[in-house]
């Protein structure tokens, strides 16, 4: 049998292609306009370079467009043959991922919100080996190495796999590619949360603390849902006591400015600090997180409580589950996006409806009369 070297990805059986014999091998020549693959001189990591020509010079002499460049003459008829399957913009195809990266940072990053903003750069960091890549060669299992060797945990890794989702739909939107390898990507997975909620004798000791200060702003967490970097940054402006309502919120769009009716129960705590000097609401001034935590370790200390902060908003969606409070007013309370279609498009809740969610939570009956 003649052995025959193919010189392009296109079927070897098309009888219209010009055929030279040399010895005992074929040599197929390609089609006029498809282009070529060369070998340049010198050591090179990718010594073969893909082109095409896209113009003559007045002196006769062609000029060429780069598409790239390959390790090996194979892969460089293999890339010639996926541009002329379907061509695409070749300055854009030289975009490398930190390019696309810089870019993306400048039109689409300051849509998401500033703690998912900093998690994606810092991801980026993990991809700076492939940052000289143009971003159209790179492939699955070069992203995937990426989250695979970062060394770093779950949640290090999800980022990683979030950042090349991100860029992949970037890049697909300004035809640089054509697919999408983000979609072929794992990560590890979540593990099932430690968290828990306060027991019921927990958030009873907590009431019988009222009137002190913190313990006031750990059942303003029980009773409201917020994290404790939102309630920190609360201002009194934010709190609104005719409606009954606290707006506030961070993290993602769902969670921002969402509405927390004030539960009556706490309202005297409320009250109690939106009459104390200062424009925030918890201590007057701007109190930092680890000041925060260090009151609320010693706080826990003293009542033989071993929780943080953060279960405090377990502690308001679990009340509101086991009172049977409506799924899309804990959604709305909480600032999560439900996951059901129809109730997160079709379903909408009046503020009197949140109203009545939130006092289906029923505190202590000692801590009425107080």
């Amino acid at each position: 049998m003649i052995p025959i070297i193919q010189y392009h990805f296109i079927t070897c059986l098309c009888k219209s292609l010009p055929i030279f014999e040399k010895g005992q091998v074929i040599f197929l020549r390609n089609p006029n306009g498809y282009g070529t693959v060369a070998k340049l001189s010198g050591s090179r990591r990718r010594p073969y370079i893909v082109k095409k020509v896209s113009g003559w010079k007045e002196n006769g002499q062609p000029q060429y467009s780069i598409i790239g460049y390959a390790a090996t003459r194979e892969e460089g008829n293999l890339l010639l043959a996926e541009y002329n399957r379907n061509p695409w913009d070749v300055d854009r195809a030289k975009i490398t991922l930190w390019q696309l990266f810089e870019l993306w940072q400048e039109k689409k990053m300051p849509k998401l919100g500033v703690s998912n903003q900093k998690s994606l750069c810092s991801a980026f960091g993990h991809c700076s080996a492939l940052k000289e890549l143009p971003y159209k060669q790179i492939k699955a299992y070069q992203m995937q190495d990426c989250i695979d060797g970062c060394g770093r945990s779950y949640s290090t890794q999800g980022a990683i796999k979030n950042l090349w989702g991100h860029l992949d739909r970037f890049a697909l939107e300004l035809d640089i590619i054509n697919r999408r390898y983000s979609d072929l990507l794992t990560s590890d997975p979540v593990p099932p949360t430690t968290r828990g909620r306060f027991a019921d004798d927990e958030i009873q000791a907590l009431w019988a603390c009222q009137g002190e200060p913190w313990a006031d702003s750990a059942l303003i967490l029980i009773y409201s849902g917020w994290r404790i970097s939102e309630l920190l940054d609360l201002r009194k402006t934010a709190v609104d006591l005719e409606a009954g309502t606290m707006t506030g919120g961070a993290k993602t769009k769902a969670g921002k400015g969402r509405v927390v009716p004030i539960h009556s129960a706490i309202r005297p705590i409320v009250e109690r600090f939106m009459a104390q000097p200062g424009p925030y609401l918890i201590g007057g001034q701007k109190c930092p997180q680890a000041a925060y935590r260090k009151a609320w370790s010693a706080l826990t200390a003293r009542l033989r409580i071993r929780r943080v902060p953060h279960e405090c908003r377990h502690t308001f969606e679990s009340l509101l589950d086991s009172a049977g409070a409506n799924r899309r007013c804990i959604d709305l309370m909480m600032g999560h996006v439900s996951k059901d279609t129809c109730n997160r498009v079709y379903n909408h809740k009046t503020l009197e409806e949140l109203k009545s969610a939130i006092e289906l939570i029923k505190p202590p009956c000692s801590t009425l009369n107080k």
